[in-house]
């Protein structure tokens, strides 16, 4: 308790905001003044009218709330809490494609890193991924870097969309097989399955609601069902049963943890604090041309 009290008392005396992503530690995401997903972060972060943002997420997140706030300062608790997915996406991936599809708009996940999303068209996330492909004005999208999201997209829009890279995907939500969540509908038959659209097609296709993190909370509150299981990282379990309490939450995999958004501690998170360690930097040419891609998943 002391420590929240003193994260508390550095963000009222410092004007500080901390954002914090579903699959936060429990703890930090009770310490934060807000917790979403990257839409919802992204939302709130555009709006931030505090002179310092903490992000307790990865390090596309730092760099999304940098770009959209490139006066404040904004920082990082620990700049080894790494998005794997991010990195398996290059600029040179993305020049290639548009050599391979000329006149195709490109999309990105906005779990991509500022200097691939300076080469974008949009940005998006899974919450609004389909409706904005469907927007774009070629009938081929180049779509990075989670195949597993471009293959939800694709069954959402008559788009042609190529993933790039081809193999892209997210470590965690890739774990989840088949036959984890067979174990856990015989576990919890009465239970609801609702998956991330960053799981594999197998466990789609599976799914009584395929959503983003915000989405899942919003679908259990609009459910009349009791009993969910969740097919995504298990840190999103936290908020699932705090903003529904009367109802019952399962992970489709235990196991299918982030471990690298487990490095964002409360001893880090208060340190950032203290001395205003790990501020986010971006270059200003790669910022001044990442932010457009950004700014238009919002229009």
């Amino acid at each position: 308790m002391e420590m929240i009290e003193r994260i508390n008392a550095l963000k009222t005396e410092k004007k500080a905001l901390v954002l914090a992503h579903n699959y936060q530690r429990p703890e930090v995401q009770d310490a934060a003044d807000f917790v979403g997903d990257s839409l919802e972060l992204a939302l709130r972060a555009r709006k931030a009218e505090e002179e310092i943002v903490v992000m307790c997420g990865v390090d596309f997140m730092a760099e999304t709330v940098k770009l959209l706030n490139p006066g404040k300062k904004v920082l990082f608790p620990n700049a080894d809490a790494k998005c794997p997915m991010a990195a398996q996406l290059k600029p040179k991936d993305i020049v290639e494609a548009k050599e391979e599809f000329p006149g195709a708009s490109v999309v990105l996940y906005i779990n991509t890193h500022a200097d691939c999303k300076a080469l974008a068209d949009c940005c998006c996330t899974s919450a609004n991924a389909a409706e904005i492909v469907g927007k774009m004005p070629s009938d081929v999208v180049l779509f990075g870097p989670d195949a597993n999201l471009a293959f939800y997209v694709q069954r959402r829009t008559k788009k042609q969309v190529m993933a790039i890279p081809s193999h892209g995907f997210c470590r965690v939500h890739d774990l989840i097989g088949e036959r984890d969540v067979a174990k856990a509908k015989a576990e919890h038959p009465n239970a609801l399955l609702i998956a991330h659209p960053e799981c594999v097609p197998a466990v789609q296709v599976m799914a009584d609601a395929i959503c983003s993190t915000s989405g899942m909370v919003d679908f259990a509150k609009k459910s009349e069902a009791e009993e969910f299981i969740a097919a995504t990282e298990v840190g999103m379990l936290h908020r699932l049963a705090r903003e529904n309490p009367a109802k019952r939450f399962y992970p489709a995999l235990g196991e299918a943890v982030c471990r690298n958004m487990k490095k964002i501690t409360l001893e880090g998170l208060l340190a950032s604090l203290e001395d205003e360690s790990g501020e986010v930097e971006i270059p200003r040419e790669i910022a001044a041309k990442a932010l457009p891609s950004i700014e238009r998943m919002f229009l």
